[in-house]
């Protein structure tokens, strides 16, 4: 009797321990696959490098950096890491590479940092960033399509985009672009939080857009009040991948090239039109007919 007491505690304890066993492999196997995917998204592996772009401050001095700005490049630079990558920071204005050797992470908009300008040029031809008439070195308008983005005392503006890297005609993947292009440097920190709490959801629409073809991706997000809130109430306006990557229309009697990429001395960027709202694959929303700043979906909070 004892013996089978015995014996059945014995039994008990192996299935528990190979419960727990298969429970914790299960979990490992789950979290190493969630990483694989992080990794694919970002372009990282162990002991690669992840190239942060450093913009300059707006109204400082010309070597200086917003202290917003520096916590966004933070908050990239964990995400980098997390994925094993190594993080090399370079000033905007000293960057002279090519696209798809390394990850790069591109923050600030076209005043305050030149390579922002070079990527919206090159690869967003449909977002333009217009100087505020009354701020003439303040990047606080966005157009894209036929709508208009205009920072406010309740709201400014922010782009998050994931750019492919140009095709080299070997077949193997690049490195991609991140580029967090804001109106101002709480909205590149508050872009560059964004992408690191939905960077899940984000890298599945990626995936299917890759499976159509096209792996680009380019949302437009709101942040709330900043003066209250600060980075941390944000909301998606739209997925906005095919406005921006439109080849913005040519003039009267312009070359087929002028009609795709503006000339290097036109002023530079004016805001976001929107087209659907949500993530890409998500129906249309509609916007309030006449509203300049168009409407948002979907409040994120900071967690």
């Amino acid at each position: 009797m004892l013996t089978d007491n015995l014996l059945q505690i014995a039994l008990g304890l192996l299935a528990s321990a190979l419960s727990a066993g298969f429970g914790w492999a299960a979990r490992q196997a789950v979290a190493r696959r969630a990483r694989r995917r992080m990794q694919d998204f970002f372009g990282l592996r162990p002991d690669t490098e992840a190239l942060l772009v450093v913009p300059r401050h707006m109204s400082g001095r010309e070597n200086s950096v917003h202290r917003d700005d520096v916590l966004a490049l933070t908050a990239l630079a964990v995400l980098a890491r997390e994925c094993g990558g190594r993080v090399v920071l370079q000033a905007h204005d000293a960057v002279r590479r090519g696209l798809g050797d390394k990850t790069e992470f591109c923050v600030g908009g076209p005043v305050a940092n030149a390579r922002s300008a070079a990527h919206l040029r090159w690869r967003l031809p449909g977002l333009r960033v217009e100087e505020e008439p009354d701020r003439p070195t303040a990047p606080g308008v966005f157009r894209i399509g036929e709508r208009t983005y205009r920072r406010g005392p309740d709201a400014a503006y922010v782009v998050l985009a994931r750019l492919a890297s140009p095709d080299d005609g070997t077949g193997a993947p690049g490195h991609p672009v991140f580029l967090v292009c804001g109106q101002t440097a709480v909205t590149n920190q508050a872009g560059a939080q964004y992408l690191a709490r939905h960077h899940r959801e984000l890298a599945r629409s990626v995936r299917r857009g890759r499976g159509r073809g096209d792996a680009d991706l380019c949302l437009l997000l709101r942040v709330v009040d900043t003066a209250s809130y600060g980075p941390d109430v944000v909301e998606l306006v739209a997925d906005v991948t095919r406005e921006a990557l439109a080849p913005v229309a040519a003039p009267a009697g312009a070359t087929p090239d002028e009609a795709t990429v503006p000339p290097r001395d036109a002023a530079l960027p004016a805001g976001a039109q929107t087209g659907d709202e949500g993530l890409r694959d998500e129906e249309p929303g509609n916007q309030e007919p006449g509203h300049e700043e168009g409407d948002a979906a979907g409040a994120v909070t900071g967690r």
